[in-house]
């Protein structure tokens, strides 16, 4: 309990507020870190999933990909990068990349999958190209989905990018690394309650946002 207090003591002095070792500066990196590996990620990912989902095809091998990719260890995967690329943004980036594609994937074949054939068999005998199929049936119909599998890229990121300062980089990452080293066990424990903080926030509101894509009268 004294921990938890001289922690919470610890984010609250101004000193730790300012400068670019301050907590906002962190905070943004950490956040930074998070925003890039997921996007990338849904570069790569969701347009596969998409057509995965639209045409039926290649669904066992997305799905093995995704349970393999699941099964990789983060920590692993950014020693092993770090050695490969050196010290630096790009080795943390890939891990987190990988550690966001399962994620993504599965959301975005799941979210046409989920769209009743009928409505897709009617759309087509309006004469909806496959396109049109996806982007104004599909799409519209499983966002969902589709932001479901964000969420759950989004909230596995967010809570391993503290690993980027394992080799040298910055993020929320540096006060639990630095108190680990220095037995600073109030900075420690600041750090992850900071980081736990920032993942329910990024929680909260892409569970806002998945709420607000749910098509009127579905449930969200």
């Amino acid at each position: 309990m004294t921990q938890i207090l001289d922690a919470f003591a610890w984010l609250a002095d101004p000193v730790h507020w300012s400068g670019p070792s301050g907590i906002p500066a962190r905070l943004l990196e950490h956040l930074w870190y998070t925003v890039l590996g997921v996007g990338i990620a849904a570069l790569i990912a969701v347009p596969v999933g998409l057509l995965v989902g639209h045409t039926r095809r290649g669904r066992g091998l997305a799905v093995a990909t995704a349970g393999a990719a699941r099964a990789l260890p983060t920590l692993g995967l950014v020693t092993l990068f770090g050695l490969l690329m050196g010290i630096g943004l790009m080795a943390p980036l890939v891990a987190f990349v990988v550690l966001a594609i399962p994620s993504l994937l599965a959301g975005a074949y799941s979210a046409c999958e989920s769209v009743d054939p009928r409505t897709v068999d009617a759309a087509r005998a309006q004469g909806m190209t496959e396109l049109q199929i996806l982007t104004r049936v599909e799409l519209p119909l499983g966002m969902p989905l589709l932001v479901a599998g964000l969420r759950s890229a989004t909230l596995q990121v967010v809570s391993t990018a503290m690993l980027a300062a394992y080799i040298g980089n910055g993020g929320l990452g540096r006060y639990i690394f630095l108190g680990l080293k220095t037995q600073d066990y109030p900075q420690m424990l600041a750090g992850s309650i900071l980081v736990v903080a920032l993942a329910i926030t990024l929680e909260v509101v892409l569970l806002v946002v998945q709420r607000a894509t749910a098509p009127r009268g579905a449930p969200a």
